[in-house]
């Protein structure tokens, strides 16, 4: 669900600060079971935890990965889930299924101990959708004033964007690419339907299953 925008008149900060200062959820007085709370296009977003299908689909991204990882020394890509994405650029903060990046990087942001990871060591973004918040993924359509994920991931400059839509009257997976920084849009490189094996180009180059995903349900 999104807070109405005149909510955060009433907040003793702008939603964004708050989410950055890991203050919001606490504020709002969100239940610990899983519950994300995001500053999407500037407005509060609150998603129930996630079902064990939609993380099902998460971990076999994640396979694809560590399979390459297993069978190529030179593969150089790892990834994180959940993990806080400072969109400080456009005053957002995320909270992506699923982050690929450098492993190098990765290695850094740990020893750093850091809380967030900012868009410039992220080379990859993915997003399963679920019921309670598709639309804050896709591509904003025109009755929507708010931004969503995808335009401010490309606003933010983030390579590529993995969108897994699980709507029962879509059921498939595109790779975005091409960001362009000022119109906060991407160029869609391929699609893919539910049961094909993804194949992701350079310079990720691993593959995904998806034998086993479905849609959310009617």
């Amino acid at each position: 669900m999104s807070v109405a925008a005149v909510a955060h008149f009433m907040l003793p900060d702008s939603p964004y600060v708050m989410w950055v200062r890991d203050e919001l959820a606490s504020y709002l007085h969100l239940p610990k079971d899983g519950t994300c709370v995001e500053v999407i296009g500037g407005e509060i977003v609150v998603s129930p935890g996630p079902s064990v299908d939609h993380n099902g689909m998460v971990r076999d991204i994640e396979r694809g990965l560590f399979a390459a990882e297993l069978t190529d020394p030179t593969f150089v890509w790892r990834s994180v889930q959940t993990t806080d994405l400072n969109m400080f650029e456009i005053g957002d903060g995320y909270v992506p299924d699923l982050i690929v990046m450098d492993a190098e990087v990765l290695t850094e942001a740990r020893a750093t101990k850091a809380r967030h990871l900012l868009p410039y060591q992220v080379d990859l973004v993915v997003e399963v959708t679920s019921r309670s918040n598709a639309v804050s993924d896709r591509r904003p359509d025109q009755k929507r004033k708010a931004g969503t994920k995808w335009s401010g991931y490309a606003h933010a400059g983030i390579p590529n964007y993995l969108l897994v839509d699980r709507d029962p009257k879509v059921c498939n997976i595109t790779l975005y690419a091409n960001p362009d920084t000022r119109a906060g849009t991407y160029v869609a490189l391929q699609t893919w339907g539910f049961g094909e094996t993804v194949r992701l180009p350079h310079p990720f180059g691993f593959e995904i299953s998806t034998q086993h995903w479905d849609h959310w349900g009617d």
